[in-house]
Formats: C-alpha cells, sequence, structure tokens
C-alpha cells in the first residue's frame, strides 16, 4: 500500500477519528448496514475526480474514448434516468457531480467511482447485448456501490489492517501536500474485486433504482445469468467476486418483489 494513503488515514484518525454512519436510506431494498470509515468523503471524491480524469484521458489517447455516438446517447440516457432516483436512498446524491463515458475495450466491465463517475465498457454491450432494461440493472448495480462508499470503506478496511501491524505511527509526520488517493481509488474501482457482501448490496440498491426509473427490475435475474455465461472458465470482471448466480438470482427475487410495484407505479 502506497505510504500517502496511510498518511491521509492516519491524519484522519487523528483528527477526527472513525466514523460509524448510515450512508443510506433502508428504502425497499433492506439495505441498511452501518459502516466504518478512516477517510473522508471529501478526500475520496476529490482523488476519484483525479483518477476519473486520467483514465479518460488515457482512452482519449488510444481513440476508444465515446467512439459511438448512438452508444454513449443510449447510455447516458438510462443513467439520466437512474439518477434522479438515488435521492430515495441518499437525499444528497442527486446533487453529485454524475459523470457518464463510454470506453471502447472487449473487457466485459462497468463501473463508477466515488462521487458519481461513471464508465462502461464496448465490451458488455457487445458481448451481452444487453436490453435496456439489463443494462439499467447493470448501471444501477454499479452506482449503489458508490452509494454505499463501498470504496471509501475498501479503502478504511486497507488502513484498518496496516494500524494492526503497527504501521500508520510511523508516517504521521507525512505532509498533507505529499497526499495523493487516486491510485487507491482507481484500484478499489477499477481492479480490487468487492466483497460478496458488498456485490449483494450493489445488486439491492441497482433493482430498486432501475424499478423507480421504469426499467423493469426483473431483467436483472436475466442480466446475471447471460453475464455467468460470457468468458466461460474466464468471467468477467464483474463477476469476480459475485455470490454464485444461483444465490444471487434467490435474493434477486425476493428483492424483485418489493420493487416491482415501485415499477409499476412509475410506469404509469
Amino acid at each position: 500500500m502506497r505510504t500517502s494513503f496511510l498518511a491521509v488515514a492516519a491524519t484522519a484518525i487523528v483528527l477526527s477519528g472513525c466514523q460509524t454512519v448510515d450512508t443510506t436510506k433502508s428504502s425497499a431494498v433492506g439495505v441498511d448496514r452501518k459502516q466504518t470509515f478512516l477517510v473522508s468523503s471529501e478526500q475520496v471524491n476529490q482523488s476519484a475526480e483525479e483518477a476519473y480524469r486520467q483514465t479518460l484521458a488515457q482512452a482519449q489517447k488510444q481513440g476508444a474514448l465515446d467512439k459511438d455516438a448512438a452508444t454513449m446517447q443510449r447510455v447516458k440516457t438510462i443513467v439520466g434516468r437512474l439518477v434522479p432516483q438515488t435521492g430515495a436512498l441518499r437525499p444528497d446524491a442527486p446533487g453529485w457531480k454524475w459523470e457518464t463515458h463510454v470506453i471502447s475495450s472487449k473487457e466485459v466491465n462497468a463501473w463508477c467511482m466515488p462521487g458519481g463517475k461513471i464508465a462502461v465498457y464496448t465490451g458488455l454491450i457487445e458481448q451481452i447485448q444487453p436490453s435496456d432494461d439489463e443494462l439499467a440493472a447493470v448501471i444501477g448495480h454499479e452506482m449503489g456501490h458508490a452509494l454505499r462508499e463501498h470504496g471509501r470503506e475498501q479503502m478504511s478496511q486497507q488502513l484498518e489492517q496496516q494500524a494492526a501491524v503497527g504501521i500508520v505511527g510511523a508516517i504521521l509526520n507525512v505532509p498533507q501536500a505529499a497526499i495523493d488517493l487516486a491510485p487507491q481509488v482507481l484500484d478499489v474501482t477499477v481492479n480490487l474485486p468487492h466483497s460478496r457482501q458488498d456485490e449483494t448490496e450493489a445488486d439491492r440498491v441497482g433493482v430498486e433504482l432501475a424499478a423507480r426509473a421504469g426499467y423493469d427490475p426483473r431483467a436483472a435475474l436475466a442480466l446475471w445469468t447471460k453475464m455467468e455465461k460470457v468468458g466461460g472458465a474466464q468471467p468477467p470482471k464483474l463477476l469476480s467476486t459475485h455470490p454464485p448466480t444461483a444465490d444471487r438470482i434467490k435474493d434477486l427475487q425476493t428483492v424483485v418483489e418489493k420493487v416491482v410495484p415501485l415499477y409499476q407505479a412509475a410506469k404509469k
């Protein structure tokens, strides 16, 4: 782990201590687990902005950024319907600086950085061939990670592990100006897997967002079944730590039943 990350986290502990909070309301899906953070959302979101710009710049340099106008518009339309619904789970979220781009890549993937910075890879669309309802389930899932601040939580857990072996104390005097969390934000968003607990929470939040936006939440059941079939022995990164499909479908079936009325109301 980078010294800069430990430095900001250690500073957070000294100045304000850990925070145990409810990031989202339980709303219709029952996600109400309290979370403990050792780094501030402001620092993480600022670093996410930096990491996102770096990622977009690299894609632009490779000629892979927003190449197809129709695909970009399709994705932005779905996000545009999902974002207003985030207020049902956290009142501050509709006011985030949401941003969406499409990156040309064979990788079957999509992600949402802290603060609402979204990327969808063309490999997801080309290989899965999702309907708009299914694509809304994927994007809603990734937005769920951001709403629940799973990346910030994962960083805090990493810090806690390091503190347990006495590393933090050695770096308390690192200057604030030296802090740079962007590599860690990129790592936990794009490279490192989430826990199964996080994935289940994102599933649940995602189907509620989709339902509230007028997308059929039942599409998530077909979507994750299709996702598992892509890649054979090498499943998409989106499935790296997800619960087994049978377990996921069982959980989603229960959640979908709760949010179908929201979908029906939105369609009216």
